[in-house]
């Protein structure tokens, strides 16, 4: 039983890191309809930022690698992402206002080569490391219930704390502030939110600024965890999933779905991998995704999209 929960808490934790990057998708989507396919670059753009960022900071201030140097290093990074939220909607997206979905679609697919190439050429294509201050040594927990107790990692659990107070943030905003509600009138008619006086290049910005937000914190726990390196744009890729799961429109969704999926690839690789001579875990999520496609094409917590003639 000890090592069932084992197993159980670490798919729950590798879910809620597809969670994290997961949001991306469902953010843009959510205040703009254009799936975006550049999340996975603003992800590795950020933690570039990040890591680069960190280094040089305590050089240029003459201090010792701290709290404050990790602070300001963040603060600089975020300022960046806000700033590639403003290139993108003046040279991109302001040209393509009423354009057809798939347009959009296609300069994201742009944008997304564009910063995989840019970010490398600015701050180095070595292999980086983001050190903010997150536990790494892992804990034994419920050892009164079980014989040695269960392993947790506490970087996980730090993550998991941290995704689910961005999607309570991010979910107060669309539903209790009047930009996120002039958000979600811009992503269902573009034209409409326009002829009501919604200024559709400031949402753009907003929207794609805190989308670059949530993917610095993607970028910062997967680059703590992993390190940052070119890899970590495919990172978006085990997210794809997850958003089908959930649904393109549901931040929670996101969560539930990441969740599902984190903890069915380490059961079934567990489990059912020694059966089948392993490998369930490199394609469980698509086939789950796949299959829940077929009956409920809107996700598990998506809006049901009906076209009236």
């Amino acid at each position: 039983m000890g090592f069932f929960l084992e197993t159980l808490l670490g798919g729950l934790m590798t879910g809620m890191l597809y969670a994290l990057v997961a949001l991306g998708f469902v953010l843009i989507f959510k205040a703009s309809g254009v799936f975006n396919f550049a999340q996975g670059a603003m992800v590795l753009f950020a933690a570039l930022a990040m890591a680069r960022f960190s280094e040089w900071i305590p050089g240029w201030l003459n201090m010792e690698p701290g709290a404050v140097t990790v602070a300001l290093a963040i603060a600089v990074s975020i300022a960046i992402m806000v700033g590639v939220a403003w290139l993108i909607e003046r040279l991109a997206l302001r040209h393509l206002v009423n354009q057809e979905p798939i347009t959009l679609l296609m300069a994201t697919l742009g944008i997304a080569y564009l910063l995989d190439g840019f970010g490398p050429l600015v701050f180095g294509s070595a292999v980086y490391k983001i050190d903010v201050g997150m536990p790494k040594d892992p804990i034994f927990i419920l050892n009164n219930l079980f014989d040695g107790g269960v392993l947790v990692s506490q970087e996980d659990l730090y993550a998991a704390g941290i995704a689910a107070a961005l999607v309570a943030a991010l979910t107060a905003f669309f539903q209790f502030t009047r930009t996120g509600r002039a958000l979600r009138a811009v992503a269902d008619d573009h034209q409409a939110a326009q002829s009501i006086g919604i200024p559709l290049s400031r949402m753009w910005v907003i929207v794609w600024s805190v989308a670059g937000v949530v993917a610095l914190v993607v970028g910062i726990i997967w680059g703590s965890k992993l390190g940052v390196q070119f890899s970590l744009s495919l990172v978006a890729l085990k997210a794809l999933p997850v958003v089908i799961l959930g649904g393109l429109t549901s931040l929670p969704g996101a969560i539930i779905g990441g969740l599902i999926i984190g903890v069915g690839e380490k059961l079934s690789e567990v489990y059912l991998g020694p059966l089948v001579g392993g490998g369930i875990e490199t394609w469980f999520a698509y086939g789950l995704a796949l299959c829940l496609l077929l009956v409920r094409p809107q996700g598990l917590f998506g809006e049901k999209i009906i076209d009236r003639v």
